[in-house]
C-alpha cells in the first residue's frame, strides 16, 4: 500500500510496522524475517529478486489480528534481519548459508522471503549447521525439485545428495499433474519421499495431511524445515509465479497449511519462494498472498506451547 494512501489508526496497527529492524547485538524475538533476493538460477526468466521488498511493503496493508483463531500478533516478537547481499553473485550461496546459520542459532523460527526456490538448499544447510541433529523437510510445491544441476528446480535433490537429508523424512504436498516428468517421479520414489499430489488433496482433510507430514518429517524429534513454493497455487491466485498452473491449491488452502505447520515447535525455518513481484497482476494479489503467508506463520507461532523456547545452542 503506497504511503500516501495509508491512514493512521492506533486501534488498527499495521503488520508492516510490527516487524522491526534488529538492533545491534539483539537476540530477542519469536521469529526473524530474512530476505533472500535470488533470481539468476531460475529455469524460467524471473525478477524474484524484487519480491522481498514488495512483500515487506504489502504487509502494511494488513492488521495483526486473526479473527478465526483469535490471535493478536502483537504478542509475537518479530524482527527483520534485512536481505542477504548479492545471493546470485560469486560467494552468494555461502552468504545465504552463513545468514541462515546465524539466524537459526539466535531465533526460534526463521522465515525467509525469496527469491526463487534455489535458496532452499543453502538456507536449510545453514539451519542444519546451526542446529546439529536430525532434520526433515516438508515442501508445499507443485514440483518434485529433483532436477540435475543447481537451479530453482534442484533443491531437494541437492539437500539429499549434498547435505545428507534422508529421503524418507521428506514430505511433498501439492505435487501437480503435467508439471513433472516420470524420471523425476521415479527419483522421488527411489529416495523414499512421501508425496501428496494435488489431486489427492481434494478429498483429504488438510489438518490431517499437515499432521501426517509433521509425523514423517519430524519423526524422532527431528527439526523440520518447510519450503513454501507459491507456484503450488492456482494461477488465478498466483499470477506472479512463473510455473503456477490452473487447478493448483487455493490461496486459502496454502495459507491454512502454512499456519498449521508453523504451529508445531519442531518447525524451525520456513521459506516463501517463486514469487516474481515484477510480474504480478495490477492488484498485487500474489505479493499480497505472500505477505499473508508471513502472517499465517506468525499466527502459528503464537499458538505454540506457552512458554516454549528452543534449547540453548552449546
Amino acid at each position: 500500500m503506497p504511503t500516501s494512501m495509508r491512514t493512521d489508526d492506533p486501534l488498527w496497527p499495521r503488520a508492516g510496522a510490527w516487524i522491526r529492524p534488529l538492533s545491534d547485538g539483539e537476540h530477542e524475538g519469536d521469529f526473524a524475517l530474512l530476505g533472500v533476493p535470488a533470481h539468476a538460477h531460475s529455469i524460467s526468466p524471473s525478477s524474484a529478486d524484487t519480491t522481498p521488498a514488495a512483500v515487506r511493503e504489502a504487509l502494511f496493508g494488513y492488521s495483526l489480528y486473526s479473527a478465526s483463531s483469535d490471535v493478536d500478533l502483537t504478542r509475537v516478537r518479530a524482527v527483520d534481519l534485512g536481505d542477504v547481499s548479492g545471493p546470485d553473485e560469486a560467494g552468494g550461496e555461502e552468504r545465504i548459508v552463513s545468514a541462515a546459520r546465524d539466524a537459526a542459532a539466535r531465533f526460534p523460527l526463521v522465515v525467509a522471503l525469496g527469491g526463487d526456490n534455489s535458496i532452499t538448499c543453502p538456507l536449510m544447510r545453514g539451519c542444519m549447521d546451526a542446529l546439529p541433529g536430525e532434520w526433515g523437510l516438508i515442501t508445499i510445491d507443485a514440483h518434485y525439485d529433483v532436477r540435475d544441476g543447481n537451479t530453482n528446480g534442484s533443491p531437494v535433490r541437492r539437500l539429499i545428495e549434498e547435505a545428507g537429508l534422508p529421503g524418507p523424512h521428506v514430505v511433498q504436498i501439492g505435487i501437480g499433474d503435467f508439471s513433472n516428468s516420470p524420471a523425476h517421479a521415479l527419483r522421488a520414489h527411489e529416495h523414499g519421499m512421501t508425496v501428496f499430489t494435488r489431486s489427492s488433496l481434494r478429498d483429504s482433510d488438510l489438518a490431517e495431511v499437515a499432521t501426517e507430514a509433521l509425523r514423517i518429517a519430524g519423526h524422532g524429534g527431528r527439526q523440520v524445515y518447510v519450503d513454501i513454493d507459491v507456484d503450488v497455487c492456482d494461477r488465478a491466485a498466483a499470477p506472479a509465479c512463473p510455473s503456477a498452473a490452473p487447478g493448483g491449491l487455493s490461496a486459502h488452502e496454502l495459507r491454512y497449511l502454512a499456519g498449521l505447520l508453523s504451529a508445531d515447535q519442531r518447525v524451525r525455518a520456513v521459506d516463501i519462494t517463486e514469487v516474481d513481484a515484477a510480474a504480478d497482476a495490477p492488484d498485487g494479489r500474489t505479493v499480497r498472498l505472500a505477505a499473508l503467508i508471513v502472517l499465517e506463520i506468525a499466527a502459528g507461532v503464537a499458538l505454540r506451547a506457552p512458554g516454549w523456547r528452543p534449547p540453548e545452542i552449546t
